[in-house]
């Protein structure tokens, strides 16, 4: 009887041991994969300005970001423009999905947002006016999509890319929730960096380490030490975006201390403070 209690309790030491183990490897964050965090302009300065506008990326560029993040949406009659939404009630003075206008149709449209008791009026960009406006100047972190539920847009925006000789240079990396998109940009331009997204409570730690992409992007909510460490460990980035304003500042604090490679931010100045922690 004692020998059997004595097995009991060195096969428990054994089994708290290990369990001890693997709690102290996660005690401290792995190493971050870049040298300094990537502050990347979500749909440009849209604290300041109408999102997703040339204005809004100006701003975001004098703020010295290292990429504008940009949404893209296709017009009825092909042209790629910067927009978030499906539609565009929430952004613009139309309504109705972007998907459902000409170009023509876009272009008699704008933008409208209030900062402060100012209302600001600006018309909706089309990508190849954001590259024209900065070219080489600036890193592009581009979003791509489905259009209804085909694979439309990729081949149009690796064209334009290499119009403006932007892959040659490095200034492209590419983002998608969709394996499709994602899979298709691969067979076309396979020197794009590309980004893996994974929705809000979607987020599946296998399913990023084995992926193909180099790039894993997180919403903050579902960003943890030890989904940090195990893509660190796989040389893997992770990119965090954040969905609620509320919590933003708190979030990027958290995360900070995880060492995430990069934030896709709606509040430039307060990452770009936060960052030079790493500095100081």
């Amino acid at each position: 009887m004692l020998k059997k209690v004595i097995g009991i309790l060195c096969v428990s030491c054994i089994v708290f041991a290990g369990a001890y183990l693997v709690m102290e490897r996660e005690v401290e964050p792995e190493p971050a994969i870049v040298d300094s965090p990537k502050v990347i302009a979500h749909r440009g300065a849209n604290d300041r300005f109408n999102e997703s506008t040339i204005t809004a990326y100006k701003i975001a560029a004098e703020d010295g970001v290292d990429a504008l993040e940009i949404d893209l949406r296709m017009t009825a009659d092909g042209a790629l423009i910067a927009m978030h939404d499906e539609t565009i009630d929430r952004t613009t003075n139309g309504t109705g999905n972007a998907t459902d206008y000409s170009l023509q149709e876009i272009k008699e449209l704008e933008t409208s947002e209030v900062f402060g008791e100012q209302r600001t009026m600006e018309e909706i960009p089309t990508l190849r006016e954001i590259l024209e406006t900065f070219r080489d100047t600036e890193h592009y972190y581009i979003e791509t999509r489905l259009v209804h539920g085909e694979l439309v847009m990729e081949e149009p925006l690796i064209e334009l890319l290499l119009e403006y000789d932007l892959l040659s240079q490095d200034l492209v990396t590419i983002q998608s929730f969709s394996e499709e998109s994602l899979e298709k940009i691969q067979t076309l331009a396979p020197e794009i960096p590309l980004t893996l997204l994974f929705g809000k409570e979607k987020f599946n730690l296998k399913k990023a380490k084995t992926s193909d992409y180099p790039i894993i992007g997180i919403e903050a909510t579902d960003v943890t030490m030890k989904s940090v460490n195990e893509l660190h460990r796989q040389g893997k980035e992770v990119h965090v975006f954040f969905t609620d304003e509320v919590t933003t500042r708190k979030e990027q604090e958290r995360v900070y201390e995880l060492n995430v490679d990069g934030y896709f931010t709606d509040d430039i100045r307060f990452t770009q403070e936060l960052l030079k922690k790493d500095k100081d």
